[in-house]
């Protein structure tokens, strides 16, 4: 399944979650409507030989009010739930006792931690999500929440740090990203809040009749309330216990399969099975297994690596753990579980320095062969990073410049990294984007920008998009107020010459969507309402710009051009080259925003399309490659380095 299916899969899933949901919340409504019905007739004055359903004309307001009083509190519950729920993943993982890993962290094992999830946020093609630690936790676990990439976080507890080994951390990593690529993570907090609404009814029903007990022992017997408050309670809980069945049944039938796909894809991400297999089997071996102490394991079970509850069979969110060994490796044996000790990893070297020394070339290889290989291929790679692009990470990572990774991780610094990696590497109209810096910043700080700038036109084109990834989480500890600052001044130093560089505008737009999403997880980038015709134009005037950008002929842009227009089809065929050089900032963020619209076919052929136009000549440079990235990063399609030597 590619990232485009994926993708249709989970918005299938949402739509069978809010049917459920719909189901389930009728049914609760009606069943407390009989409730109160019931308790009330039992104990009005008089109502022997009085007709249930004459009684019940003569209560319509008390019953139709209870209906839609239940009815608003189901959805109420659930609304405030998500509300909370709208502060992005790193709230879930702080209201389970989660605490964020700096940036700049030290201490070997969460640095290891830091490394791994670096490395597969740059092999993914996606911002470095937040990292948490659930430091009271001893099980083996860890989950990925939040409602985008832009806003994720992965946490993983105490015992995860101290018992794996590098290689089935890793595993573990994977298969949480696996979760964020495939739409999981935002199906999965959604499922959080929906189902709080559900199940909320069984606590209040709990409460009432702890109330209504205690009320019927010192009320005077001619007090009637008591009664009634007291049947209303146990049928609360009772209901409470049919939402709670409704919600596991609900997770389990959206989440079980997930995670046989989801280790799967760490399979594919690490090319080894040993790494993930091994978390299994140290789960079933460790004393604490997976786990959840510190808070409620059934809210967030589902979203768990390992399953976190006792709950097994038709309720149970996760497949049984040796069912998952076994697709994994086919020869584990249950008696094959390993002993494991707590805090093991204490007694074990891990190196892991912020910038260890790499040997090798991280640089991009051109490729040679026919466009349409090489076109499909970039398509298939989207959301499915492979071992060699979670390895080219690895190396590109321990191959920043300190000076660079520094101000990546660095909350001050990565402001002034972030001006850096949007200035016109050409040099035409640098001094006057340095004017306008230091116009807006100051001396000192222009001096900050001026040294990464330099130190970026030294490295290679391929180390720019990951060290925005890296960035980003040390952008989002900016105060609001400023964040929307760097937006706007990005915005206006890559127009100072009143021309676009393409691949300045593509890092605006992403620092633009990404830190927008940042400061409000909920907020839906929305594209723009378009027809046929449009959409049809929009892709032409992007394949049309890419072609400009990578050719320095007409002959070659034109050649680009048809290239990509082909690859689209029928559908673009009367679609003609013309070179224009109005380009604007609003013109393209208008196509791009139409092409958000496109379904998960036509996001598909068009980033085929895209990649066609960047390699109509058989050769793919480390410049069109990442321009490549870039412009599909722009339309939320994650896409990994592109590797075109094999």
């Amino acid at each position: 399944m590619n990232f485009f299916a994926a993708q249709d899969q989970a918005r299938r899933s949402t739509r069978r979650l809010v049917v459920a949901y719909i189901i389930a919340t009728i049914l609760i409504v009606l069943g407390v409507t009989a409730i109160v019905g019931f308790a009330a007739f039992s104990f009005a004055p008089g109502n022997y030989g009085y007709p249930a359903g004459q009684f019940a004309r003569d209560n319509f307001a008390l019953l139709s009010g209870t209906a839609l009083a239940t009815t608003l509190f189901i959805l109420g519950s659930s609304l405030y739930k998500t509300s909370v729920l709208s502060a992005g993943g790193g709230q879930v993982a702080v209201d389970m006792g989660g605490t964020l890993v700096p940036t700049d962290v030290q201490d070997p094992l969460r640095r290891r931690l830091r490394n791994v999830v670096e490395e597969m946020a740059i092999a993914s093609g996606v911002p470095v999500p937040e990292i948490y630690v659930l430091e009271e936790e001893q099980g083996i676990n860890a989950f990925a929440a939040g409602f985008s990439p832009s806003d994720a976080a992965v946490a993983v507890t105490r015992g995860t740090l101290e018992v794996l080994d590098r290689d089935e951390l890793q595993g573990v990593i994977a298969h949480e990203f696996s979760h964020i690529l495939n739409g999981d993570m935002k199906l999965n907090v959604r499922l959080m809040g929906v189902l709080f609404g559900i199940m909320v009814l069984g606590l209040i029903g709990r409460l009432i009749v702890r109330g209504g007990y205690h009320t019927s022992i010192i009320s005077s017997r001619r007090d009637r309330g008591a009664p009634v408050v007291l049947v209303v309670g146990v049928g609360l809980v009772i209901l409470g216990g049919i939402g709670v069945f409704f919600a596991r049944l609900i997770k389990a039938s959206v989440s079980r399969q997930r995670e046989f796909l989801a280790d799967a894809s760490a399979v594919q991400f690490t090319r080894q099975s040993e790494g993930i297999a091994n978390a299994l089997k140290k789960i079933g071996g460790y004393s604490a297994g997976s786990k959840i102490n510190a808070a409620d394991p059934e809210e967030v079970s589902h979203m768990l690596f390992g399953s976190g509850t006792g709950l097994f069979g038709l309720f149970a969110t996760h497949p049984p753990l040796v069912d998952r060994i076994k697709a994994l490796d086919p020869s584990f044996d249950a008696s094959q579980f390993p002993r494991v000790e707590a805090h093991q990893a204490g007694t074990r070297r891990i190196d892991e320095s912020p910038h260890a020394a790499f040997s090798g070339d991280v640089t991009t290889a051109f490729a040679s062969g026919g466009t349409k290989v090489l076109s499909d291929s970039i398509a298939e790679t989207v959301g499915r990073p492979q071992k060699e692009h979670v390895q080219f990470a690895r190396g590109l990572r321990q191959g920043i410049p300190e000076s660079l990774s520094d101000a990546a991780h660095s909350s001050e610094l990565a402001y002034l990294l972030a001006i850096a990696l949007v200035l016109d590497r050409s040099g035409r109209v640098t001094d006057r984007q340095f004017t306008l810096v230091q116009e807006q910043l100051g001396q000192q700080r222009t001096d900050f920008v001026r040294r990464f700038y330099d130190d970026l036109l030294a490295c290679g084109a391929e180390f720019r998009l990951p060290l925005l990834e890296i960035a980003f989480p040390a952008l989002k500890l900016r105060p609001t107020l400023q964040l929307s600052y760097l937006v706007s001044l990005t915005g206006r130093l890559i127009e100072v010459d009143g021309e676009i560089d393409l691949y300045e505008f593509c890092f605006y737009r992403i620092m633009m969507s990404n830190l927008g999403r940042a400061i409000d997880p909920t907020g839906k980038r929305q594209a723009t309402r378009s027809n046929r015709k449009e959409l049809r134009a929009a892709a032409a005037m992007l394949i049309r710009i890419i072609a400009d950008y990578g050719n320095d002929t007409d002959a070659k842009r034109k050649a680009a051009f048809a290239a990509g227009m082909a690859t689209l089809g029928p559908w673009a065929k009367d679609e003609a080259y013309s070179s224009t050089r109005d380009d604007t900032v609003a013109i393209l963020d208008r196509c791009l925003d139409i092409l958000l619209g496109l379904n998960s076919k036509g996001q598909e052929s068009l980033l085929k399309a895209i990649s066609a136009a960047a390699a109509h000549d058989g050769r793919l440079s480390v410049a069109e490659a990442e321009l490549t990235r870039a412009v599909c990063a722009t339309l939320d399609y994650p896409l990994p380095p592109i590797l075109v030597a094999r």
